[in-house]
């Protein structure tokens, strides 16, 4: 073997050596799954869940429905702390009156700003909220949207002109709340129905997962799709609660933060928490009044409404049914809002009452000592009050006990609230039933059906109604809105009258002199007058919800009350979750 092939060999046999006394590679650890983050959540507990959520309808007011607008539906303005709108850049990068002939308001909306479906939030929305308010029974604030003659689009949906019939001052809390017209416009049900399961479409930094009525359980998350900072919490729970069981879960942990309405049994059970949780009075935007129906049946001539005025001691029904809420005195201002003075007259009494009665053509009868109808027959007056609102059948119940107690037969009747503040007759069911509207289906949050009504023995017309009256908006738009005449226009040649068909057309050249821009100082005073005289309704209490909150929550949250307009929920996106 030559010297080169010998190195060769010597080279070769080294190099095998080499490798099979090479350490076998370890192996790769094995990848130890880190654990799921659990999502961050609040939980909240309410006492009731509204049959709908559609802000703009009295039939759905309710704290859960503000709450739900208020983290779910885009505004053009919100209430800052003073309810003051300021304009909510996230929605709309500047609104102005651009001219005063025609008074013109124009809004360039953010091109950011889309619907969680990625539908953008555009000219179409403005025009659908108009075209409900203007034109279907039972909505709430009317008067702004009536005075709009015309709604133009431009720059592709992304900016709005809004035409007035005359300058309207109170212009700036117009178009909150607004709805996805993309999916609202066609869908079965669209105004009263399409929202009974929840708002089917977000533009704000929650979004509705899920309304589950049996389980009495409503579901946010956060919208991911969100164009503006994200809101902290993964998700918002409200959990629906009797009194027990709210002070129970506040005890445990279990819930973080309880929004019932004010009540003794509520106050009784909280106290047994220790440490005592953060209480606080958060006054709702509503006012619970007594409607007198004012078109047609007894209650349309205005002696009779006076004699009920008399003969109702509103004082007793607060005791009875609501002691915790803030009596209410006077139609234009709620008691929590400033400036707010009673101006109810001094109580008349049974003799003015009689007076009145005879004048109107009511006999007495001689032998049962009970009133009876210019017609002869006895009278029989129907109450009504919603079937999802019990506190407003206790308040019915206590009113036709006490026109009973004064001879004047009356029947309660508890329909959906939906026929009971939207048509002329309602059916008649009897206050045992827990009638309530199937809710229609709907495009987004999953659904669970609501009791069904009970079967009642025809429809009949109510003449007087428990309902309530929507605060926080300007003066004038609110008397206009809940005591004006729904007058006829080239745009509604027939518009739907107010739920109790109120109309006095004196008193129109007032209201639109308090929805303009320089109405006399001594003019609020002498509408308050002149509707305690006509006595389209009697105002009873502004309920109030209770914001109950621990230790662990104020310190991540600094929950309270809100503006009257948005509730305890404002803010809500920047709430982070509770230790422990």
């Amino acid at each position: 073997m030559s010297r080169t092939k010998a190195v060769l060999v010597l080279l070769l046999v080294a190099l095998l050596a080499a490798c099979s006394n090479t350490p076998a590679r370890p192996a790769p650890a094995p990848v130890v799954p880190t654990p799921q983050q659990e999502p961050t959540r609040f939980v909240l507990g309410i006492d009731t869940i509204p049959s709908g959520f559609n802000p703009h309808l009295l039939a759905n007011q309710s704290p859960l429905t503000t709450a739900l607008a208020t983290l779910v539906l885009p505004s053009a303005f919100r209430p800052d702390a003073q309810g003051t709108p300021q304009l909510d850049p996230t929605i709309a990068s500047s609104a102005k009156v651009t001219s005063t002939a025609p008074f013109t308001v124009s809004y360039e909306l953010n091109l950011e700003a889309a619907w969680s479906d990625n539908a953008p939030i555009a000219a179409e929305d403005f025009v659908y909220l108009w075209e409900r308010m203007r034109g279907d029974p039972g909505v709430a604030d009317a008067a702004g949207y009536r005075l709009i003659t015309d709604v133009r689009s431009r720059a592709g949906g992304k900016a709005v002109d809004v035409v007035f019939s005359h300058s309207y001052p109170g212009w700036q809390r117009l178009f909150s709340d607004l709805l996805p017209a993309h999916l609202l416009k066609d869908a079965p049900g669209s105004w009263t129905g399409a929202l009974v399961g929840g708002l089917p479409s977000s533009g704000g930094p929650f979004k509705v997962v899920t309304v589950d009525r049996a389980r009495g359980d409503v579901q946010l998350a956060r919208n991911d799709l969100y164009w503006a900072t994200p809101a902290v919490l993964d998700q918002l729970e409200f959990r629906r609660l009797d009194a027990t069981a709210i002070a129970a879960g506040l005890a445990s942990g279990d819930i973080d933060i309880a929004l019932p309405e004010a009540d003794q049994a509520v106050r009784t059970s909280l106290g047994g928490i220790t440490p005592a949780p953060h209480v606080q009075n958060a006054p709702q935007p509503v006012v619970t009044q007594l409607g007198l129906r004012g078109d047609t049946g007894p209650v349309a001539d205005v002696r009779v409404r006076q004699a009920l005025g008399a003969l109702i001691d509103r004082n007793a029904v607060r005791a009875a049914v609501a002691p915790d809420t803030l009596p209410a005195d006077a139609f234009g201002l709620a008691p929590s809002q400033p400036g707010y003075a009673s101006t109810a007259p001094a109580p008349t009494g049974a003799s003015v009452a009689v007076q009145r009665l005879a004048a109107a053509g009511w006999t007495r009868n001689l032998t049962t000592g009970r009133w009876d109808l210019p017609s002869g027959r006895p009278a029989q007056l129907v109450v009504g009050a919603a079937a999802e609102r019990s506190v407003d059948q206790r308040v019915a119940q206590a009113v036709a006990k006490q026109l009973d107690d004064a001879g004047i037969g009356a029947t309660v009747v508890v329909p959906p609230a939906t026929a009971l503040f939207g048509q002329t007759t309602v059916p008649a069911t009897p206050p045992s039933s827990t009638a309530a509207p199937t809710p229609t289906s709907t495009p987004g949050p999953t659904t669970s059906a609501a009791p069904t009504a009970a079967p009642s023995a025809g429809a009949v017309r109510v003449d007087l109604m428990v309902m309530p009256r929507t605060a926080g908006s300007d003066l004038g738009t609110e008397l206009s809105s809940d005591y004006g005449c729904a007058r006829a226009t080239s745009v509604v040649p027939d518009p739907p009258a107010s739920p109790t068909g109120f109309c006095v057309p004196a008193l129109e050249p007032l209201f639109d002199e308090l929805t303009g821009p320089d109405p006399r100082p001594d003019l609020p005073a002498t509408v308050e007058r002149l509707l305690w005289e006509q006595m389209p309704a009697l105002p009873l209490f502004q309920p109030v919800t209770l914001v109950v909150s621990t230790a662990a929550a104020d310190a991540v949250t600094s929950v309270g009350p809100g503006p009257l307009e948005t509730g305890p929920a404002t803010g809500a996106e920047r709430w982070r979750s509770a230790p422990g």
